[in-house]
């Protein structure tokens, strides 16, 4: 799950929009009790369901993350209140979940509004369209969606500005991410185990009950009350990975609400939590083969090449021994290397920059690995973080009824390391902390959305995160599916070509559904 590199506005609409559900790395429960900062604004007392939300200009939101709003865009937020417990709606209590209404000036003949979600699960949608609003130039959205759609983002509950979920510290955030990414002794193994349990603990402690509240399903159901706040009849809406996952649920939840439904970069929902983890296993493992084999064709791009994967094992192995300090203290481990590894493989274009840090970290200077995993990890230059690992633990574990024993996690550690080398070992160690989940669970639906028009789920050939297999499983699943494919690398596809934007577009605005086996070529 790559975050967000304040570099270019391009740069950060690619990098938002690349999050997936993975199980990596392990978390530690925070002990400082201190719930994270509400960003972007101070919220206005929330919507009751049913009812036009209590719109407020927010172009502070556009300068706060970028510097400035986008040129012919206005900003606007609100905040909508659902109970939380949509099977209790009655209960009393109720989450805010923050929304963002951009609207372009040159807008006509409006069709509705698009709702976005980024994926993770714990990335922020109010992020998201506020980086998708600089248009194509700069990797946002193609002005034909602007000018018929107002653009909504929303932090799901839970989520950055949505009464976010925080029980990790600083620290144990530091910890985590710097631990071995393979702990192969059983000594090793133990403390793992250990960590885990605690963090269980520690979440559980804090939040109790309100854990299992902060599954998918109840999430689809928030978006439905979004959809009737902003006043649509019915969903258009624009999912990427784990939003996949949010847009089927709604989908099977409310087929006769849905107006047109992509869902780019495919999470498949019939996968137990074990089938999941192993198929990212295998999607990273092929992403980092296509790396290295790029790497071996254009030396002059590559630092590390021609054994850009001997590098990078003899690096992490290295670093298992003697890892190099960095200038704000902490170590480039084994860990941090892995990070940066995971953060690399989400854009192609993120390739020579993970082979540029491997060559200078040989040299001494762990720099660049620690651009690329406090990416990845959202780590603040003073060491805070924000809370997408808090609410992506949270959301996977509340939806996992099958997670595996400490045995079984132990056994597969061992069969997928022979089988991925450098993912699989890490995938299977990830999924220990569902296994000491507390409270209840609330799995997702994996079924048909009959009733639902046709839905367009989009493939990309060299996606690590959400591998490429899922895209027709899910478009089979849900029934009305309709896989597009893009020849590309990297973690989701639209807008990259013009391709896949000509099929996509024509899709949202006229509902025309792409032609059937359409591929669309690399570049």
């Amino acid at each position: 799950m790559p975050r967000r590199s304040r570099l270019t506005v391009g740069l950060l609409a690619a990098m938002v929009v690349a999050t997936a559900g993975c199980t990596l790395p392990a978390f530690a429960p925070d002990g400082s009790g201190e719930d994270s900062p509400v960003a972007g604004g101070t919220p206005t007392s929330a919507a009751v369901p049913g009812t036009t939300p209590d719109w407020r200009n927010c172009d502070d939101v556009p300068r706060d993350l970028v510097g400035r709003g986008a040129t012919g865009m206005s900003y606007d937020c609100a905040e909508i209140a659902v109970p939380r417990d949509w099977n209790d709606p009655q209960g009393g209590e109720t989450y805010a979940i923050s929304v963002i209404r951009i609207h372009s000036s040159t807008q006509k003949n409006r069709i509705g509004s698009l709702l976005i979600n980024p994926g993770g699960p714990g990335g922020s949608g109010v992020d998201t369209a506020v980086y998708l609003s600089y248009g194509e130039a700069l990797g946002g959205l193609p002005t034909e969606i602007t000018n018929q759609f107002d653009i909504i983002g929303f932090d799901p509950r839970g989520v950055g500005r949505s009464d976010p979920i925080k029980c990790i510290s600083n620290a144990d955030q530091d910890a985590s991410f710097a631990a071995p990414p393979d702990p192969v002794s059983q000594a090793d193994f133990d403390s793992l185990v250990a960590l885990n349990k605690k963090i269980a603990t520690g979440c559980g402690t804090k939040y109790g009950d309100q854990l299992v509240n902060f599954s998918t399903e109840q999430a689809a159901k928030d978006m439905d009350a979004i959809r009737a706040a902003v006043g649509d009849a019915k969903m258009s809406y624009l999912g990427f990975s784990y939003g996949t996952l949010l847009g089927a649920t709604y989908a099977q939840l409310f087929p006769t609400k849905v107006r047109a439904l992509v869902l780019d970069g495919a999470v498949d929902p019939k996968q137990s939590y074990v089938q999941g983890s192993e198929s990212q296993a295998k999607g990273f493992e092929r992403a980092f083969t296509n790396f290295s084999t790029w790497c071996k064709a254009t030396p002059a791009k590559c630092p590390i090449a021609p054994d850009a994967r001997k590098a990078v094992t003899d690096a992490i192995a290295a670093a298992a021994k003697n890892p190099i300090a960095y200038s704000d203290g902490r170590k480039a481990t084994s860990g941090w290397i892995f990070v940066a590894v995971i953060s690399s493989l989400y854009t192609e274009s993120s390739w020579t920059t993970l082979a540029q840090a491997v060559a200078a970290l040989q040299d001494g200077n762990p720099k660049g690995i620690f651009t690329l995993a406090d990416q990845y990890s959202e780590r603040k230059p003073d060491g805070s973080y924000t809370n997408l690992f808090d609410a992506n633990l949270a959301v996977n574990c509340a939806d996992t009824k099958d997670a595996p024993s400490v045995e079984e996690v132990r056994k597969l550690q061992g069969e997928w390391r022979a089988k991925y080398p450098l993912f699989g070992a890490p995938l299977a160690t990830g999924m220990l902390p569902c296994t000491f989940w507390p409270g209840d669970r609330d799995p997702y639906p994996a079924g048909t959305a009959t009733g639902a028009p046709p839905i367009v789920v989009v493939g990309t050939t060299g996606d690590p995160a959400t591998p490429y297999e899922n895209t027709a499983d899910l478009a089979s699943m849900l029934g009305v599916g309709h896989v597009l494919t893009w020849e590309g690398e990297g973690h989701t596809a639209y807008p990259s070509t013009t391709c896949i934007v000509k099929a996509v577009d024509n899709y949202l605005i006229s509902l025309q559904v792409p032609q059937e086996g359409l591929r669309c070529p690399a570049k």
